[in-house]
């Protein structure tokens, strides 16, 4: 183990200047693979992301617009997404061609080769093989900029595609003059209301010559102004060989008039002063952290290094005109006032790495980017999970903005208002929505509750705890106790027995269950993914697991496992070591837990083998989606020997530096060198001072982890035994109160709640109610009161499924069916049966011949998951279970191309039939048509409960 020596000193500007650390940089990275990278021309946090698409149908691994593996080009497009996993974007496509016009992107697409292809910071350049065009783009903060070079003469043309990519609600084009138009796009993808302007100026005049729209029948050439939620037009002009045309773009998310403004950043048309300028901005960017890398001459180690910190440069984006309008969450225009507006917030992923980066090299741009929270909080009534384009998608768990301010306050960031931001984050976290209604009231998220309970309760208390750390800043004591208890919730999720943190289910442990799984428990994960989630309370983490040893086997173990995963197939879940995943967040801070039992070697082993395996100078050279900076971020912290295991604590966690020597450099002017030299390890603050309210010894109460409430199903027939077992913590907090329960729906007594002894058995439907009592010994509070529901079931009859549901969504078995309950829109929380590229079909015996008026089967539609209802249902009556009778057909009257989620219950009816068994049969709808995100995929039937009358 090398030591890792901080020294402060100052180098010359002028000669870190010198230096052209853009040169390092390398696009292309992370456009192959899944890493989703774009390799376009774009500036540090810039509204312009001027960049190739070689993908239009918003699959998977063509989320940025651009795949390494393509040979098609259909145009370039202004603004991209870097490295998440949906897709969006793409807005102000353009594309030159040659000939006759076509504004069908099947036939104006070209091909093209990598040969033939540049990408470096702020700059690319390609050939189109199809027209011989040399094209190379690069651009400003607000304004992208084309230089078009025909090889060849003839009529050059620029198609304008407002229908790229995402779907065009409405688009208008104006046209000023022959040289100049401007364009509005309002469109909808991942993100639902977007607006873009843009101005367009032309180097030479330019004509209209084919346009394609759903407004004017038929459309004019002599129109100056077009629009329709379908829009194509060519401009064209005579060139000659070596003739060239360059092309300014504007962005504005406000209106035409700043995107006129914002066309100011690029006075004249001189295409290399705006390189050199890209370049420049780059240079100033990256040069706060210098890597002098005196002992190798790998070059590559040093472009992926410069590359990674130019990746976590690319996002959020600036979204202010020049003047501080911008596009509020509330979809008003709005002026900033002291800080600048951004955009584009992948919070779940960056808060971990992306962020803690920025409060190290850019405190003026994290506490800007925390005054946007605070806007958007007011403007649209809550701070931002993940926000786009103005909008709120709601992707991912967590209100992690909390994190980011968490983490500026505890480094005394100042330039926002910190009362302010504690009330913000104190609002996300008292909502009801996204299962935070039972959190609250449980102590715990559960299966019954919402989908993906284990990650939200882990990642609802760490944020907590951010919460109470901005609490005691802002010296609110009483908030500060109310947050650290809730901080503790992980604790009612935690099975020590197993050393996994679990699902639960109506009170009790949801079986069966394991640890590879990948299932709607958990976000983008399993048991082993999650299990080592607590960065706000490690010690207690390790506790749990029964100390240093105990906590490090489970540690090894999970990194030497096999690395196959059970369960659904999780695209992101990728890099493994073991059952540790770093192409995917969740597993990012865990080989840094054991600096946390005193084994720094082995942190150091694992950093530095994912460093040098799992990043590399090639577009496959990311092992997982950049996710705006994240997987990036995490390769630079890692490379300077610091990680950010527990944001909104000053404190880093520190290993071995990658890199010999490095040098970062502070906007206050100072600067800090990292050296690798010695054989112990100094931990620091890396010049960080907390605020004085921070440090004061505040101290809480340990909270009771909540009894669990087990039996043997949900539903019974006759009786079913109940077991209450203590708390999950038991063995580490000693607890010697007793578990009290009620229940209601017996002749116990409402309200009353005795002392549990032993298991008992209910003989009809009841509710049964528990907690952990608190003793004075311990002096810990009482656990929260938790609740199950069981229900004897309401006929006698049997059900035999002859198609064979998924796993995954299997509603407790065959009986759950037929159990007299009904699942809810939410389907991942596991109440509906689902089966893929299959029709289904059941017989239900009702054990006697019964007279039949009515047959209902419930069934669910959400088509962006592929599930969709059924063309048609049948159902037949037999009193043999051999000869079998139509009793009625129901077609599907939902338009599958409906994106809301709903319930429709196919009810079949008759005259009165006499029969024992009914036949359920539903027909799927098939393969996923051309419409479709997942076209060619096979379309799932979700069905809940079959009634009969």
């Amino acid at each position: 183990m090398k030591k890792l020596i901080l020294v402060f000193c100052a180098l010359s500007p002028l000669l870190m200047l010198s230096q052209k650390y853009y040169e390092y940089v390398n696009p292309m990275v992370g456009t192959g693979g899944h890493g989703h990278t774009f390799p376009g021309a774009t500036t540090p946090f810039g509204m312009v992301q001027l960049s190739p698409d070689t993908r239009i149908d918003g699959s998977w691994d063509g989320c940025s617009g651009y795949h390494y593996s393509d040979t098609i080009l259909y145009g370039f497009s202004h603004t991209h997404l870097n490295g998440t996993g949906v897709s969006d974007f793409g807005d102000i496509m353009l594309m030159p061609t040659m000939g006759n016009p076509s504004l069908d992107p099947t036939e104006y697409s070209s091909g093209f080769s990598h040969s033939n292809e540049k990408a470096t910071a702020g700059y690319y350049s390609v050939k189109l093989d199809k027209y011989n065009i040399d094209v190379a783009l690069t651009a400003s903060t607000r304004v992208g900029f084309h230089q078009y070079t025909f090889n060849k003469a003839g009529q050059a043309n620029i198609i304008l595609d407002l229908n790229h990519r995402d779907h065009l609600l409405m688009g208008d084009v104006r046209i000023i003059d022959k040289k100049t138009i401007e364009v509005r796009r309002q469109s909808e993808a991942w993100a639902r209301d977007q607006y873009v302007y843009a101005r367009i100026e032309f180097s030479q005049p330019m004509a209209i010559t084919k346009v394609s729209n759903n407004a004017f029948a038929p459309a004019k050439t002599t129109d100056t102004f077009f629009a329709g939620s379908l829009l194509a037009i060519s401009f064209s002009k005579q060139v000659k060989k070596g003739d060239k045309l360059l092309i300014k773009v504007a962005l504005s998310p406000t209106a035409y008039e700043g995107a006129r403004l914002n066309m100011s950043e690029i006075k004249d048309w001189n295409f290399n002063k705006t390189k050199n300028a890209a370049e420049e901005l780059w240079n100033k960017e990256l040069s706060k952290i210098d890597v002098i890398d005196v002992h190798t001459t790998d070059k590559d180690k040093k472009a992926v290094f410069y590359t990674a910190l130019y990746h976590t440069m690319m996002q959020p984006n600036i979204a202010q005109d020049l003047d501080g309008k911008y596009r509020g969450r509330d979809n008003e225009i709005h002026q900033a006032e002291g800080f600048d507006y951004y955009s584009v917030f992948s919070l779940w992923d960056t808060f971990r790495a992306t962020h803690p980066l920025y409060t190290l090299i850019d405190k003026k741009r994290t506490a800007d980017f925390i005054n946007t929270f605070l806007k958007q909080y007011e403007q649209g009534g809550r701070l931002p999970v993940w926000e786009l384009a103005s909008n709120e998608t709601d992707c991912m768990i967590g209100y992690h903005a909390v994190s980011v301010i968490a983490d500026a306050m505890a480094k005394s960031i100042k330039g926002f208002d910190y009362e302010k931001a504690f009330e913000a984050s104190k609002h996300s976290a008292m909502l009801d929505h996204l299962g935070l209604k039972a959190y609250k009231q449980n102590g715990f998220i559960a299966i019954d509750d919402e989908h993906e309970s284990v990650s939200k309760t882990l990642e609802y208390a760490y944020d907590d705890w951010c919460i109470a750390q901005m609490a005691a800043i802002v010296n609110k004591k009483e908030d500060y106790n109310y947050f650290i208890q809730r901080s503790q919730n992980w604790k009612n999720i935690f099975d020590w027995k197993t050393g996994f943190m679990r699902p639960k289910k109506n009170g009790g442990w949801d079986s069966p269950f394991d640890p590879k799984e990948v299932n709607n428990n958990y976000t983008e994960g399993n048991a082993w993914q999650y299990s080592f989630f607590v960065p706000q309370d490690i010690q207690g983490m390790i506790d749990a697991y029964g100390g240093n040893d105990p906590f490090e086997a489970k540690l090894d173990e999970m990194f030497s496992l096999p690395s196959a995963t059970t369960g659904r197939d999780q695209v992101d879940i990728t890099g493994l070591i073991g059952q540790y995943a770093h192409g995917n967040e969740p597993s990012h801070h865990m080989a840094y837990l054991y600096n946390a039992i005193g084994k720094p070697e082995k942190t150091t082993a694992k950093v530095h083998y994912i460093l040098k395996e799992f990043y590399k100078n090639t577009p496959d050279g990311l092992i997982g989606n950049e996710d705006c900076g994240q997987m990036s971020a995490w390769y630079v912290l890692s490379s300077l020997g610091l990680y950010a295991v527990t944001p909104g604590n000053p404190s880093w966690s520190v290993t071995e530096p990658y890199f010999e020597e490095i040098i970062v450099h502070f906007e206050d002017g100072t600067t800090q060198k990292i050296v690798k030299n010695g054989n112990k390890q100094l931990y620091t603050h890396f010049g960080i001072k907390p605020p004085k309210p921070y440090d004061t010894n505040l101290q809480y109460k340990a909270i009771t982890a909540v009894p669990v409430i087990s039996a043997q199903s949900k539903v019974f027939k006759d009786k079913l035994r109940i077991t209450i077992e203590n708390a999950n913590f038991a063995r580490t907090h000693s607890l010697s109160g007793p578990i009290m329960y009620k229940v209601l729906g017996t002749n116990q007594k409402d309200g009353s709640f005795t002392i549990y002894t032993a298991p008992f058995e209910i003989e009809k439907s009841s509710k049964i109610y528990a907690y952990n009592k608190a003793t004075l010994k311990t002096g810990i509070d009482s656990s929260n009161v938790i609740s199950s529901s069981f229900f004897k079931k309401p006929n006698n009859y049997t059900i035999t499924l002859k198609s064979a549901f998924d796993p995954q969504y299997n509603a407790g078995g065959a009986e759950g069916l037929i159990d007299g309950l009904y699942g809810s829109e939410n389907w991942r929380k596991g109440d509906w049966q689902g089966y893929q590229a299959q029709d289904f079909e059941a017989v239900i015996d009702l054990n006697q011949v019964k007279q039949i008026q009515q047959v209902t089967a419930n069934f669910l539609q959400d088509s962006r998951a592929w599930i969709l209802m059924p063309a048609k249902v049948e159902f037949y009556v037999s009193s043999d279970n051999k000869t079998y009778t139509l009793f009625d057909t129901i077609t599907n009257t939902i338009d599958p191309k409906n994106a809301d989620v709903q319930i429709k219950d196919f009810m079949g009816s008759s005259n009165a039939t006499q029969a024992r068994y009914i036949k359920v049969k539903a027909y799927s709808f098939g393969k996923l048509p051309e419409w479709h995100q997942g076209a060619g995929g096979d379309a799932y039937i979700f069905i809940d409960e079959i009634s009969v009358e």
